[in-house]
């Protein structure tokens, strides 16, 4: 069923609308929503978000751009007082949401995903292992004699998945099912990754009371929980004293997105039989009440649709749900809002440490992110540690290792909280911008090379898939 529900169930007009308003609606709206329900759709705007930042930052409104990621926001309540720069909104408030979502994501590949069983899980760990060590040792090599600029080997370490799937939506019917679930698979690991070593190296000094305050949030939740609160908005607030623990033990605070992601249930509490158990009895009760009185009530009505409220929203677990409801926001609002902070980079003026930050990370992403998948894919082969899914052969590899190695958002991130220095952090994020361009170009042109249509014998759907390296 498609995302206009009035065209698939076939609805009549509401009774105050105009026909003719509502064709012109539709010519406009239709268009958005296909172009919004094409994959490759959030990567575009990404791009266009980065193109612009990169424009206006070389451009006469580039005061403009950074006096407005300095401007401040905050929340006063008689004496208390919280201000900080837009930018910190941004890169610390606003992405905790997408960390969150992350955490999600975790949360359901470990419960019924590609993480759910050791077997399914080894070869996308194992890919990723090394497609996270391989750039990170590369970084190193290149920078070797610049001690100053070496703090930034997590940054080529990561995966941006908006842009590598929409890499592989570009390809169309070349991508075997199977390659794209291994591609999100080792894109979460890679995540998982990635938020270790925020935690672990590019946080500061640790104040243990800041501990306590996180123990209280996640108290919270897990009192909620045992409650029976289903509610996702009465989760806001520990959620919000999680966030302010890792702020104030001086932890990235978006960790706390993660941790409260993980947290969040993966089972529903009605499912499918529940939906269509309660849809029918409130549709029973509305039809007797219309016969008998030749009406139906507003209470009856309002009580009827707050049943069949109950069963649609916990036909799904909270997991899943909240990442439906959250992705669009995240993929179309928050990461490009984050592109456009983070990517505005003056093209004016070099150094031969911004030469070798750069040089570092472009290494690190278009030539570690493919050796390091493939040696790792090749080496758990051969000692039997994973085996390849149906429908992926050693052709296929290779463009995985090269979208592997579109970076992008995380590596914006870690690279924002490797390099203090201004000059550095400039040289990073423009040989991020530039490996991202690489990698996808060189994506596209491996699968065009080596990708050929799939055969019968293969997964053909991503169920199957996912399946496919147990059979």
């Amino acid at each position: 069923m498609g995302a206009n529900l009035e065209v698939d169930l076939k609805l009549p007009a509401p009774p105050e609308a105009s026909p003719a308003a509502r064709r012109w609606a539709r010519r406009l709206v239709t268009p958005i929503e296909s172009f919004l329900h094409v994959e490759a759709s959030s990567g575009i705007v990404l791009l266009v978000a980065a193109a612009a930042a990169m424009i206006i930052a070389n451009s006469r409104l580039a005061d403009a751009y950074h006096h407005l990621l300095e401007l401040p926001l905050g929340l006063r309540i008689g004496s208390v007082a919280v201000e900080r720069p837009l930018h910190f909104w941004i890169n610390d408030g606003l992405m905790t949401i997408f960390f969150f979502v992350v955490g999600l994501e975790i949360r359901r590949e470990i419960h019924e995903g590609e993480l759910a069983t050791l077997r399914r899980a080894a070869l996308p760990i194992v890919a990723a292992v090394g497609g996270m060590v391989a750039p990170a040792l590369l970084y190193l090599a290149t920078t070797t004699g610049h001690p100053e600029v070496r703090r930034g080997w997590g940054v080529p370490m990561a995966t941006d998945i908006a842009f590598a799937v929409g890499v592989l939506a570009l390809l169309g019917k070349r991508v075997p099912p199977a390659l794209r679930v291994l591609l999100l698979a080792l894109a979460i690991i890679d995540d998982i990754g990635s938020i270790l070593v925020i935690a672990l190296f590019y946080s500061g000094s640790v104040e243990p009371s800041g501990f306590l305050t996180i123990a209280a949030g996640i108290l919270g939740v897990v009192l909620l929980q045992r409650f029976g609160v289903r509610r996702a908005s009465i989760y806001v607030v520990p959620g919000i004293v999680v966030w302010l623990g890792f702020l104030e033990t001086g932890v990235h605070p978006t960790i706390g997105g993660v941790v409260v992601g993980m947290l969040t249930p993966v089972r529903s509490w009605l499912g499918a039989e529940g939906l269509v158990e309660l849809a029918r009895r409130s549709a029973a009760q509305v039809e007797l009440e219309k016969n008998e009185r030749g009406r139906v009530s507003p209470d009856r009505l309002a009580e009827e649709a707050a049943y069949v409220e109950l069963a649609c929203r916990e036909a799904f677990s909270p997991a899943l749900r909240l990442q439906r409801a959250l992705h669009p926001w995240v993929a179309f609002g928050i990461m490009p809002l984050f592109a456009f902070a983070n990517a505005g980079v003056s093209l004016e003026g070099s150094t031969t440490s911004i030469g070798v930050v750069g040089a570092g990370v472009i290494v690190g992403l278009v030539a570690g992110k493919p050796i390091g998948v493939l040696a790792a894919c090749a080496l758990a082969v051969r000692l039997r540690i994973a085996t390849l899914p149906m429908g992926i052969g050693w052709r296929e590899l290779p463009v995985l290792g090269l979208v592997a190695g579109i970076g992008f958002t995380m590596s914006l991130f870690v690279a924002a909280l490797a390099f203090p220095d201004a000059s550095h952090l400039a040289a990073a994020k423009l040989g991020i911008l530039l490996a991202s361009v690489l990698a996808i170009v060189l994506g596209l042109a491996a699968g065009r090379l080596l990708l050929r249509p799939r055969p019968a014998s293969g997964a053909t759907t991503a169920s199957e898939a996912e399946q496919s390296d147990e059979m």
